[in-house]
C-alpha cells in the first residue's frame, strides 16, 4: 500500500470537498486538520478485501468533521457559571457574589427584555435555541442580544 503521504496527496481535494458539502465556513484550517486525522484513520483501518479505499475515506472523513461539528456545537452552548459571569463582569474574581446588593441594583437598571434574557441565559440554564425560540429571534440574534446586554450591565455596574 501506498504511504500516508502519497494517499494524502490523493484525497486532499476530497477533504475540502467534505468541508464545502458541510458548508464549514469558521475555523477552516482546524477542520482540514479534522479531515487529514480522518483520513489517516481511514488508511491505517483499511482492508483492501472489503472493497475500494475511496468510498472507504470518504466516510471516514465526512464522519470526522461531522463530530468535530457537534463538538463545536455543544462547547458554543456552554455559558459560564454565573459567579464566573460576575468575576467576568465585575473585574473583582474574590469579591463577585450572586447576591451582590451591587448586581441586583444593576439588574434592576436593565429593561425588562434583557432581564428576561439574563433570567432564561443564566438562571434557567436555557439553551440558545430556547432563547430564540422564545424572543422570537435568530440563535445568532440572541448572542448579540447577550453581548450587549452584557456590556450594557457592566456598564452600569462600573459607573
Amino acid at each position: 500500500m501506498e504511504t500516508y503521504e502519497d494517499v494524502l496527496n490523493q484525497f486532499e481535494p476530497m477533504i475540502h470537498a467534505c468541508i464545502r458539502k458541510l458548508r464549514i465556513y469558521k475555523n477552516h484550517d482546524s477542520f482540514i486538520q479534522v479531515g487529514r486525522v480522518g483520513l489517516w484513520k481511514a488508511w491505517q483501518r483499511y482492508d483492501s478485501s472489503k472493497g475500494d479505499f475511496a468510498p472507504f475515506a470518504y466516510r471516514s472523513i465526512y464522519g470526522s468533521l461531522l463530530d468535530e461539528l457537534k463538538k463545536a456545537a455543544n462547547e458554543e452552548n456552554i455559558l459560564p457559571a454565573e459567579d464566573q459571569l460576575l468575576e467576568i463582569l465585575l473585574n473583582k474574581p474574590s469579591e463577585a457574589s450572586v447576591d451582590s446588593e451591587e448586581l441586583i441594583n444593576a439588574l434592576s437598571q436593565l429593561n425588562l427584555a434583557e432581564q428576561q434574557l439574563i433570567q432564561l441565559l443564566f438562571v434557567d440554564r436555557s439553551s440558545l435555541d430556547e432563547v430564540a425560540l422564545h424572543f422570537g429571534i435568530t440563535k445568532a440574534g440572541v448572542k448579540k442580544k447577550r453581548q450587549r446586554t452584557l456590556q450594557k450591565l457592566k456598564h452600569i455596574m462600573t459607573t
